[in-house]
């Protein structure tokens, strides 16, 4: 029997061949919980009676959405987690070090074959290295805190295929905006989109995380790439059999098959206000833009504040606009001040601030009001995520970010 690639994850897990609508209970490798869901999960898993974690090694809490705090109340969410790491002997705490989803694979936690869970529903992220993660409530967190395992029901595959070169002014980012133009909001639910193809083999990890994030904001269970060297590599494992084995076979089943040409691919964005509103960068040139955000576990890495810079050396933005840049790690942070990036950011008027969610979550400052527009390279650009409800957020790849905030207006790169 074939099999795509989430089908040969989760059958590896649970010990026998699945099928899409099979409903199975696996064995959790990791599970995240990040500061706004900490005391949630916490009071579930009291709620539900039990004493100890199944296994304290396997659980990170990740304090990113509130840090640093911006109301009142967010500092209870840390107290508590602190109690509960304490209580249960948990010692994969991050307080400060940057972005769940960033975190969850370059501290060295989630790996390819594993089965991973996270509060928030950008946990797909993971797919980037060949895992199935996928974003859960706090209640289904608090019973894996107390069994190990969860049921899921396996998810029908949709194909996305990318061959070819990609122009020098596409980034992924444009990549997984197209795709999810074209697949509707909701035209993947509950599927996995397993991205294959040249372009992709070509992309960066970083690159292809970008688009794992994204995988949800069409409605997927989760969004995976075959691992291959670069992948390994990027976990510090070893490229073996095992791994080479994760991929899907070539008569596999699909529910959907998506084919891209690279070389026809342009710089698109989201536009007010749905995530699947995807317009070419050119449609939209010349709105003018009060703030441009760069940053969040979709393109906060250091190729993406690489890119930023490159464009942005020896510029300086436009007058009246406010570049607010955010790093999605600790590392991150470091490596782009350790390479001159961050001090071209800075020279070119950018706010540099502590890494974190910041300004996607609306939460660390930069908030906007009535009718102000923001060119952002996060994940979503709901209505009221980022101020008030007449705020306008206009999603981008980090090159389109940069070049429209040098211009004051929609800029194609």
């Amino acid at each position: 029997m074939a099999h795509t690639l989430i089908e040969k994850i989760i059958g590896n897990k649970v010990g026998h061949e699945v099928k899409p609508g099979d409903i199975v209970t696996a064995d959790v490798d990791w599970c995240m919980i990040d500061d706004i869901m900490v005391p949630f999960a916490v009071q579930k898993f009291e709620e539900m009676g039990f004493t100890k974690v199944w296994d304290p090694d396997k659980v990170v809490l990740i304090y990113d959405h509130f840090l640093p705090a911006t109301q009142t109340d967010d500092s209870r969410h840390f107290r508590e987690g602190d109690a509960f790491a304490e209580k249960y002997g948990l010692k994969n705490v991050h307080r400060t070090d940057g972005i769940c989803h960033q975190l969850m694979t370059e501290a060295g936690y989630v790996k390819p074959g594993d089965i991973a869970f996270g509060t928030d529903s950008h946990t797909v992220t993971y797919g980037c290295v060949g895992a199935f993660s996928t974003g859960i409530g706090y209640t289904e967190m608090a019973g894996i805190l107390g069994t190990g395992q969860l049921w899921m029901k396996v998810p029908e595959s949709i194909k996305v295929v990318v061959d070819g070169v990609l122009p020098s002014n596409v980034t992924s980012k444009d990549v997984i905006l197209r795709i999810i133009g074209d697949l509707t909001a909701s035209g993947a639910t509950y599927q996995s989109l397993e991205f294959s193809g040249s372009t992709i083999d070509a992309m960066s990890v970083a690159s292809r995380m970008t688009m794992s994030n994204m995988a949800v904001e069409a409605g997927a269970k989760c969004g995976v790439f075959a691992p291959d060297e670069k992948t390994c590599e990027y976990c510090n494992i070893p490229y073996d059999d095992s791994i080479k084995a994760l991929r899907a076979d070539a008569d596999a089943v699909y529910s959907r098959e998506l084919h891209y040409n690279a070389e026809e691919l342009v710089p698109v964005m989201a536009c007010p206000s749905l995530v699947d509103n995807i317009k070419p960068v050119s449609e939209v040139a010349g709105t003018k833009v009060d703030q441009v955000f760069l940053g969040s576990c979709t393109n906060g890495r250091l190729e993406d504040l690489q890119t930023a810079a490159a464009i942005l050396k020896g510029k300086h933005i436009a007058p009246y606009l406010k570049m607010i840049v955010t790093p999605a790690s600790r590392k991150i942070y470091r490596e782009a001040l350790a390479d001159g990036t961050l001090e071209i950011l800075s020279d070119a008027g950018a706010i540099i601030t502590t890494p974190g969610c910041g300004l996607c979550c609306g939460r660390g400052g930069g908030i906007l009001s009535d009718d102000e527009v923001v060119v952002a390279t996060n994940n979503r650009n709901f209505l009221g995520r980022m101020g008030t409800s007449k705020v306008k957020i206009y999603l981008a790849s980090p090159a389109t970010a940069a070049a429209t905030a040098i211009a004051g207006v929609i800029t194609e790169a």
